[in-house]
C-alpha cells in the first residue's frame, strides 16, 4: 500500500532522488575511503540475482534507500535492469524508480531494455504504464526520439488520467531533447487541453507554457473549462493555470480600470468567481497567484478581497514572509487603503530577521498618513533603539521619508533626529546626519541652529559619510554660518591627508565655496588644501583639485570660465525626494522572480498591455464541460446510496431515520478521504452514479452544485471527530462575520435544537437535500420567532448559556445531557497543559444598561459579560444582550447596524424578525476589543429606527482565567519584571480579611483564575488577555496591620495600571 501511495503523487519518487544527484558524487568522494559500500553493494548484487522475489524486493528497497540518502548506486545498474521484466508488481515499481534516476547516466544499458519498456506501456496496471513512459523519456538519446513520440501519443489517449498526466510531463522532456518535434507535440498538447480530468489539466498547461506559450488560440475553446476545473486541480497545477490565464486575460479582455469599460459577464466574472475561493488555500503559492491575478486584472473595487489572505501568509516561515512582504510593499505604494486596517500586522517583532524587519518598515512607511503618523512614529522610536544596527539605520531613513511625505510632522522628525545625534552608537549618528542633511534642503532658512549644532559634533563623528554630509551642509549654507564654516575648514586642513576620499572631495568643495564667498579669511586655507589635493594618491582627488583651481583662481588663460564659477558652485539645488525602493517594481508581474530581484530574469514573460478594442468574444463560446472523474482502480468500500426521500417529514421518527442515513454517508466519506487520489476519484464517481440512478438527468449547473456540496460535506466530516472536539471544529470554521457553519445553522427556534445528535444530523444532511428543499429549509431558519419570557430559547449561537455558568442559574430543560457533555469538553485555546484557559470558580454578573426604553421608543437593552470563551472567535469577548419590548406594539427586524470605527470586529446576533409587547429575548455577541477599554460603538436598529449605543468593557472583562501551578507562576513572574511590573500598597478594610473575602473581591473585578499557593496568606491569580493572549499575573502579599502589597506583572502596562486602580478600590472593601 505504501508503494501505491508513493506512485499516487506523480513524480514523488522522481523528485526525491533527482535532487540528490550532486551530493551523491561528493559524499562518495569524501567518505569512500572509509565506507563499507563495496561489501554492501556485493550483497545487494547477490540478492538482485537470486531466484526469490522476496530477496529481490528487499534488495530494491535498500537500493532506493541508498539513493534517498544521496549515495551513489549507479554500479548496481546492470543487476537492477535485469529485473525490469519481473512479474512482481511491487518489484517492478521499485526498478522503475531506480531507472528514472540512472537512465540518463547509463544510457547504453538502458537502451538494451527499450523493448521491455515498450511492452510495459501495454501493461494493465496504470502505474507500470506511467513508470515505463517516465523511464523512456528520461533516456536522453536522440536516436529513440521517434519511439518516445509514439509512446507519448499512445499515452495521451490512455484511459487512465494518471498515464495521461505522465504523458504531459514527457512532452517537456522530449521538447528539450529535440525542439524539431514542436509541431507534433503541439498536436498532443491540443488534444490533452480538451481532457476533462482535473488530474491532467495542470500538467498539460505546464507543457503548453514550455513548448508553445504564444499559441493563445489553443486556449480559446478550453478557457471556460479550465476556469471551472481550476478549484479541483492539484495545487501546483493551479499556480501554473492562474499564471497562464492572467496572460490570456490581458490579451483578450479590455481594461476594467477605464471609465465605461465593457465587462464580459460569462468569461471574466466566472474567472474571478472560480479563483476567489482559492484565497483560502493552504498553499502559499496559490494564494500569491490569486492575489497577483486580482491586482493585474480585477476592477479596483474587487482588489481588496485579497488583503486578508495576504496578511494571513505573514504567519508562515520567514522565506514565505519575505516574498509576500515584497509584494505587499509594491501594492501599498499605489493603494494604501488596502492594508491600512491591518497595520498592526506589519509591526516588527524581536524575533524577525533583519530583511523581514526592513520590509515591514518599508510597508509601514508607505502606509503613513496624517491620521496614523503619530502611531507609526511611536513604533519607530522603539525601533531606533534596536541592537540590530542595520535595522536602526533603516528606521532613521524611514523617519526621513515620513518627514518628507507628511509636512505636518517635518519639524517633529527633525527635532527627533537632532536628539539622536547625541546617541552613543556611531551608526545611528551617521545615518541621522545623512537624513538631516536631506531634510534641511527642503527649508534651510529655518534651521540654521541645527547646522551649527552639527558643526559642534563634527569632531566626534567618525563615519565618513556623516562627515561628508556635514561638510556639504557647511559649504551649501555657508552664508548662514559665516563664522563657523571657516573654522571647520581649518580643522579639515589639519587632517586632510588622513580622511577618506569622499570626505576629501567635500573638503575641496567647501574650500572652493568659501573662497568665492569669504576669500578674505579663507584664501590661504584654500590654496593649502588645493596643494595637498594636487599630490593626493587618488586620481579622483587630483582631478577635482585641478578642476577647482582652474575654476576659481583667476588667471590669463581661464578668465572667461572664472566669471561663471559662482553660478556653477553656488547654484540653488533642488531638494532630494526620498522615495521607496519599491516604487518602480510594479513594472514586473507580482509574485515572479523578476519582481523579487528587481531585474528581468531568464524566462520572464512580460504582461501585455490591455487591448484598445476587445477581441471577438465568440471564440470562447463552447459547451461548458463539467469535471468528470476518470477511471481509477477501485480500492476499498463504496459509499452507500444517499436517501432520496424528503428532508422534512411529518413525524420525528422519519426525521431521525433520515439523519442517521446522512450521518452514515458522512462517516463513509470520512473513511475514504485517506485513500489515494485515484481511489477517491473512483469512489466519488461510483457514489455519484448510484445517487443519480433514481433521478432524471439534470443539467450541468445542478450537477456542479451537487458536487460542490459533496466536497464541502466531506471537508466538514473529515475535520470533525466524533468526540468533544466536534463542536469546536464545527465553530472554528466560521469567519469573522459569522458566515460559517455556526452562523448558518444557528436558529433561535426551540424546535431546531433537540440535542446535539439532531443538530449534527441536520447539518450533515443539509448538503444532500435537493435545491428546492434547501431553499425551503433556509427560509424556515431565517425567521426565528421570539416568544414571551416564560419560554426558554435555545440556539447554537447561544451556547454560552449551556456552559457551566458562574451564577446558580437553573439549567434549561430543553438542553439535552449529550449537548452539555459535549460543551464541557469544548476547548478554545491552544495553550499548553500547564497554562490552560479555564472557567472561573466565581464571577458575580454585573448588568449594564445599553439602551433605555425611553430613548429606544419602547425597546430597552441590557448587557453583561458571561465570562465564557467566545465561540465565534477566540480573540472576541463574549457579551450577552437582553432585549425587551416595553411598548404596546410589536417591534420588527431588530439587528446590528453600522459600527464605529468601521474596522471594529463584531460578531452580530441574527436578525430578530419580531418581538412581541412585554416579551424579551437574550442574544449573544462577540466583540474584539483588541485589549483596549475603548468603547465599541454601533447602532441597534429596528425596522423604523436606529439607536446609537456603546459597550464599554471594564479592564477585568478583557481577561480569561488561566490555570498555573505555583512553580509556573513564579517562573512567569520572573520573566515580567522591571517595566512589566506594577505594584502599590493596599489598605484592607479589616486587618484579618479571610481568604474567601479577598478572592471574592478580586474575582468581582477581574476574570482571572486562582493559583493555589503553599502560603495561606499569599494570594495569587493568573489570566490572559482575550485578544492577544498576554499573561497577566496578580499577587497580593499581606504586610503589617491591614496593609498588603498588590503586584501586577504583565507586558500590557496601560492595562496593568487600570487593573491596579480597580483592584485597590475593591480590596479596600474586603
Amino acid at each position: 500500500m505504501s508503494t501505491v501511495a508513493l506512485y499516487n503523487d506523480q513524480g514523488g519518487a522522481e523528485a526525491a532522488v533527482e535532487g540528490l544527484e550532486t551530493s551523491s558524487s561528493t559524499s562518495g568522494a569524501a567518505f569512500g575511503l572509509f565506507s563499507a559500500d563495496f561489501k554492501k553493494n556485493e550483497d545487494l548484487k547477490e540478492m538482485l540475482e537470486s531466484n526469490k522475489d522476496s530477496l529481490k524486493l528487499e534488495a530494491m528497497k535498500r537500493v532506493v534507500g541508498l539513493i534517498a540518502k544521496g549515495k551513489n548506486a549507479s554500479e548496481l545498474f546492470p543487476a537492477v535492469v535485469k529485473n525490469v521484466a519481473s512479474k512482481n508488481i511491487e518489484l517492478k515499481k521499485l526498478v522503475y524508480v531506480y531507472l528514472v534516476r540512472y537512465a540518463e547516466e547509463q544510457q547504453d544499458l538502458a537502451l538494451l531494455s527499450i523493448s521491455t519498456f515498450q511492452r510495459a506501456l501495454k501493461e494493465p496496471n496504470q502505474f507500470i504504464r506511467a513508470s515505463a513512459l517516465r523511464v523512456l523519456s528520461s533516456i536522453r538519446v536522440s536516436i529513440i526520439v521517434p519511439i518516445m513520440m509514439l509512446a507519448i501519443k499512445e499515452a495521451a489517449a490512455d484511459l487512465s488520467p494518471y498515464v495521461r498526466k505522465t504523458s504531459a510531463h514527457a512532452i517537456q522532456k522530449l521538447y528539450s531533447l529535440d525542439p524539431n518535434q514542436k509541431e507534433q507535440l503541439i498536436e498532443v498538447i491540443e488534444k490533452l487541453l480538451k481532457d476533462k480530468s482535473t488530474l491532467v489539466a495542470g500538467s498539460v498547461v505546464v507543457a503548453f507554457e514550455e513548448v508553445c506559450p504564444d499559441r493563445i488560440d489553443l486556449i480559446h475553446k478550453n478557457y471556460r473549462k479550465l476556469c471551472n476545473l481550476l478549484v479541483d486541480v492539484e495545487e501546483w497545477g493551479q499556480v501554473v493555470i492562474i499564471s497562464m490565464l492572467t496572460r490570456y486575460a490581458r490579451t483578450q479582455f479590455t481594461s476594467p480600470w477605464t471609465e465605461g469599460a465593457m465587462f464580459d459577464e460569462n468569461s471574466e466574472k466566472a474567472f474571478y468567481e472560480n479563483t476567489k475561493s482559492l484565497l483560502q488555500s493552504r498553499n502559499t503559492a496559490v494564494v500569491m497567484s490569486v492575489a497577483q491575478l486580482y491586482w493585474h486584472l480585477a476592477p479596483q473595487h474587487e482588489v481588496n478581497i485579497v488583503t486578508k489572505s495576504l496578511v494571513r501568509l505573514l504567519r508562515s516561515h520567514r522565506e514565505v514572509q519575505y516574498i509576500v512582504l515584497q509584494n505587499i510593499a509594491t501594492m501599498s505604494i499605489q493603494r494604501k487603503g488596502m492594508f491600512e486596517p491591518h497595520m498592526k500586522s506589519f509591526y516588527v517583532r524581536s524575533t524577525d530577521a533583519t530583511h523581514i524587519k526592513t520590509l515591514k518598515l518599508e510597508i509601514l512607511t508607505n502606509l503613513a498618513n496624517e491620521a496614523n503618523i503619530s502611531t507609526i512614529l511611536r513604533e519607530f522610536q522603539t525601533y531606533v533603539k534596536s541592537q540590530d544596527k542595520a535595522f536602526a539605520a533603516a528606521t532613521i531613513q524611514a523617519i526621513g521619508r515620513c518627514a518628507t511625505n507628511i509636512s505636518e510632522v517635518t519639524d517633529t522628525c527633525l527635532n527627533g533626529l537632532v536628539l539622536l545625534l547625541s546617541n552613543r552608537d556611531e551608526t545611528v549618528v551617521a545615518e541621522s546626519v545623512v537624513v538631516i542633511k536631506k531634510l534641511l534642503q527642503t527649508q534651510p532658512t529655518q534651521h540654521s541652529e541645527i547646522i551649527k549644532h552639527m558643526a559642534k559634533l563634527f569632531d566626534n563623528i567618525t563615519v565618513s559619510m556623516a562627515r561628508a554630509s556635514i561638510l556639504w551642509l557647511m559649504g551649501e549654507y555657508c552664508d548662514r554660518v559665516p563664522k563657523i564654516a571657516p573654522d571647520v575648514l581649518r580643522k579639515m586642513a589639519k587632517t586632510f591627508t588622513a580622511e577618506e576620499d569622499i570626505v576629501k572631495l567635500q573638503t575641496v568643495n567647501l574650500a572652493a565655496k568659501l573662497y568665492l564667498t569669504n576669500s578674505k579669511q579663507t584664501k590661504l586655507l584654500t590654496q593649502y588644501i588645493l596643494n595637498l589635493g594636487k599630490y593626493d594618491q587618488s586620481y579622483d582627488i587630483r582631478d577635482r583639485t585641478r578642476f577647482i583651481r582652474q575654476l576659481i583662481v583667476p588667471n590669463e588663460k581661464n578668465g572667461a570660465l572664472n566669471k561663471y564659477a559662482r553660478r556653477i558652485l553656488l547654484a540653488p539645488k533642488p531638494a532630494p525626494v526620498l522615495e521607496s525602493a519599491f516604487k518602480d517594481r510594479d513594472r514586473f508581474q507580482l509574485g515572479t522572480l523578476s519582481h523579487s530581484i528587481n531585474s528581468k530574469a531568464a524566462g520572464y514573460q512580460e504582461l501585455s498591455d490591455w487591448p484598445a478594442v476587445a477581441p471577438d468574444q465568440s471564440v470562447r463560446n463552447v459547451e461548458v464541460i463539467e469535471p468528470v472523474q476518470e477511471w481509477a482502480p477501485l480500492v476499498g468500500k463504496t459509499k452507500k446510496p444517499k436517501s432520496t426521500e424528503k428532508f422534512y417529514s411529518d413525524n420525528e421518527e422519519e426525521k431521525e431515520e433520515e439523519g442517521s442515513e446522512s450521518s452514515e454517508g458522512s462517516s463513509s466519506s470520512s473513511s475514504e478521504e485517506s485513500d489515494s487520489e485515484s481511489e477517491e476519484q473512483s469512489s466519488e464517481e461510483s457514489d455519484k452514479t448510484s445517487s443519480d440512478s433514481g433521478k432524471s438527468s439534470s443539467g450541468s449547473e445542478k450537477s456542479s452544485s451537487e458536487s460542490e456540496s459533496e466536497q464541502k460535506k466531506k471537508k466538514k466530516t473529515k475535520k470533525a471527530p466524533k468526540k468533544n472536539g466536534k463542536t469546536a471544529a464545527a465553530f472554528s470554521d466560521s469567519d469573522e462575520n459569522g458566515n460559517g457553519p455556526a452562523a448558518r445553522d444557528g436558529s433561535t427556534s426551540a424546535d431546531s435544537s433537540s440535542g446535539s445528535e439532531t443538530d449534527s444530523e441536520d447539518e450533515d444532511s443539509d448538503s444532500d437535500a435537493p435545491p428546492t428543499q434547501q431553499q425551503k429549509k433556509s427560509d424556515v431558519k431565517s425567521k426565528p420567532k421570539v416568544k414571551g419570557k416564560s419560554e426558554k430559547e435555545v440556539s447554537l449561537l447561544d451556547l454560552d448559556d449551556f456552559s457551566p455558568a458562574p451564577t446558580n442559574a437553573p439549567k434549561s430543560s430543553v438542553v439535552s445531557s449529550s449537548l452539555l457533555s459535549d460543551l464541557e469538553g469544548l476547548s478554545l485555546s491552544n495553550t499548553s497543559s500547564t497554562m490552560q484557559v479555564t472557567t472561573p470558580s466565581f464571577g458575580p454578573v454585573k448588568t449594564y444598561e445599553l439602551l433605555h426604553h425611553m430613548t429606544g421608543k419602547g425597546l430597552s437593552a441590557k448587557y453583561h459579560f458571561p465570562r465564557q470563551p467566545c465561540l465565534y472567535q477566540p480573540s472576541m469577548v463574549a457579551v450577552q444582550v437582553t432585549l425587551t419590548n416595553s411598548s404596546d406594539h410589536s417591534l420588527e427586524e431588530i439587528h446590528i447596524g453600522d459600527r464605529s470605527p468601521a474596522s471594529l470586529n463584531i460578531h452580530c446576533f441574527n436578525t430578530i424578525e419580531r418581538l412581541e409587547p412585554e416579551a424579551s429575548v437574550t442574544v449573544s455577541m462577540g466583540i474584539d476589543f483588541s485589549d483596549s477599554t475603548q468603547a465599541a460603538n454601533f447602532q441597534l436598529c429596528t425596522k423604523e429606527d436606529q439607536f446609537s449605543v456603546s459597550i464599554q468593557p471594564a479592564v477585568g472583562e478583557l481577561l480569561m482565567p488561566s490555570t498555573l501551578t505555583e512553580q509556573d507562576f513564579s517562573t512567569e513572574q520572573g520573566k515580567l519584571l522591571g517595566m512589566n511590573e506594577t505594584s502599590a500598597t493596599v489598605t484592607m478594610a479589616t486587618a484579618s480579611a479571610s481568604s474567601q473575602a479577598v478572592t471574592t473581591q478580586v474575582l468581582s473585578v477581574a476574570n482571572v483564575g486562582v493559583v493555589s499557593s503553599g502560603q495561606s496568606s499569599l494570594h495569587r491569580f493568573a489570566g490572559r488577555t482575550v485578544s492577544s493572549g498576554a499573561l497577566v499575573l496578580v499577587s497580593l502579599e499581606p504586610k503589617e496591620s491591614s496593609a498588603a502589597l498588590l503586584t501586577i506583572n504583565t507586558d500590557k502596562s496601560v492595562m496593568a495600571s487600570m487593573l491596579l486602580r480597580d483592584l485597590k478600590q475593591a480590596l479596600a472593601l474586603a
